[in-house]
């Protein structure tokens, strides 16, 4: 089988580290791809979002399998592109991707259906946010834009204060473009986060391993919000009686609500869901994997990746019997300095070979770049050292054992992912 990867994070590197396991698969390409990438797919020049390039380049090589790792492509339309090319696609429609693109869509979709998630309220005028936050006690409160806003684009104010700045900044500045045409206003929670993940065929849905993201910058879940800086699987908390609890309420009735609205969706369906003392709620919807959760979630996986990403597509999911690996799983996110704010790029990285030698240690590439025989820094986050144990412990330890053998300048990391669960 000749397969297709559009993304290039370490979510994808991911991805095709598991991919290129499989018996079945002949060649495997990455559009546009990563250094570490190269060693298990062909990388393309072509940008994740650029549709003409990719449908064409899936259609000349006979593409049997493109899976989209990303959410801005699948949110601009790919899946449809490819899908009308003839190419099957492991991922959802433009259509089904709303889940994520609007969240003024997938949070009326929650109201409608029933599926529990925090009190909101939805303007397409900043006045009369304004008008709403006013009225509101003093408080904590949620603004988020409607739209894609590259994972920024949710602001968690401590203060009505802060969240009348959140509406100035995305309905008058506009500094998510037309995103911020519309704004979600809703109620804060506060309790424990998982994310949990699920193959959806259009009605079969086979739920992953849950995982906990590890989101703020600096140890003690202090510091700026940032895209991931570690994460680890499974989520004690989220015990089986949760996670039936969060598969009945939140994500059988999303898989059948998008069926009613004709919005049948295919792929990765992630949910953001939060544990509170008043019982689970739904933070958001995604419609891709999650990153750094996939870095934890797929080295559990004891299936042929491809042969389910197939099955999914061409909706005969329930063939499968999915099957996971009684061990612990945890990610540490080396980025660079500064991040995630400003930061340099091209800087050495040294050590990758001795760290993916470590047993039980596999390293992902995420922002780096190849120049000449060395790899060099290439964005915010730049590789996730994920370490497996059969309890917490030795799966922390072996991630950091990973982690000290690699160095780079001002390179940065916590240093206690998954502490919080370590004795389990």
């Amino acid at each position: 089988m000749n397969a297709l990867l559009v993304g290039g994070g370490g979510r994808e590197h991911a991805l095709a580290w598991k991919m290129a396991q499989s018996p079945s698969l002949t060649r495997l390409y990455a559009a546009p791809g990563n250094a570490g990438m190269a060693s298990c797919a062909d990388l393309l020049s072509a940008r994740a979002t650029d549709l003409p390039a990719l449908t064409e380049f899936a259609e000349k090589k006979r593409i049997d399998l493109a899976v989209v790792g990303p959410e801005s492509p699948l949110i601009a339309g790919l899946a449809d592109a490819l899908l009308s090319r003839g190419t099957r696609v492991f991922g959802p429609t433009q259509a089904a991707a709303a889940l994520e693109g609007s969240k003024v869509f997938s949070k009326e979709l929650m109201a409608k259906y029933n599926i529990p998630t925090p009190p909101f309220q939805v303007f397409d005028e900043a006045g009369r946010a304004r008008a709403y936050l006013e009225s509101l006690p003093d408080g904590p409160v949620v603004v988020k834009a409607d739209g894609e806003a590259a994972g920024k684009g949710v602001y968690v104010c401590k203060s009505r204060a802060e969240a009348q700045q959140a509406v100035s900044a995305i309905m008058e500045d506009h500094i998510f473009g037309e995103s911020g045409n519309w704004i979600v206003i809703e109620e804060r929670l506060v309790g424990e986060e998982a994310s949990l993940m699920a193959f959806v065929d259009g009605e079969t849905i086979v739920p992953m391993i849950p995982s906990q993201d590890h989101k703020r910058a600096l140890d003690n879940d202090e510091g700026p919000n940032t895209g991931g800086m570690g994460c680890y699987a499974p989520v004690p908390s989220v015990t089986p009686q949760v996670f039936e609890e969060a598969l009945n309420r939140i994500v059988r009735p999303a898989v059948r609500a998008m069926i009613a609205e004709g919005r049948p969706y295919r792929g990765c369906l992630y949910a953001g869901i939060m544990m509170t003392d008043r019982g689970l709620s739904t933070l958001e919807f995604n419609c891709r994997f999650g990153d750094p959760e996939t870095q934890v979630v797929l080295p559990l996986l004891q299936n042929d990746l491809l042969e389910i990403f197939q099955a999914t597509a061409e909706g005969r999911l329930a063939e499968i019997e999915v099957s996971w690996a009684d061990r612990k799983s945890v990610c540490v996110v080396l980025a660079s300095g500064g991040y995630p704010g400003g930061y340099k790029n091209g800087e050495t990285i040294e050590g990758l070979e001795e760290a993916s030698r470590l047993p039980d240690v596999t390293v992902f590439h995420a922002g780096t770049a190849r120049q000449g025989d060395r790899f060099v820094t290439a964005g915010g986050r730049v590789l996730g050292v994920t370490g497996m144990g059969h309890t917490f412990q030795e799966a922390i330890d072996a991630a950091y054992r990973g982690v000290r053998a690699i160095r780079f300048d001002r390179m940065h990391y916590r240093t206690d992912i998954a502490r919080r669960v370590a004795g389990r």
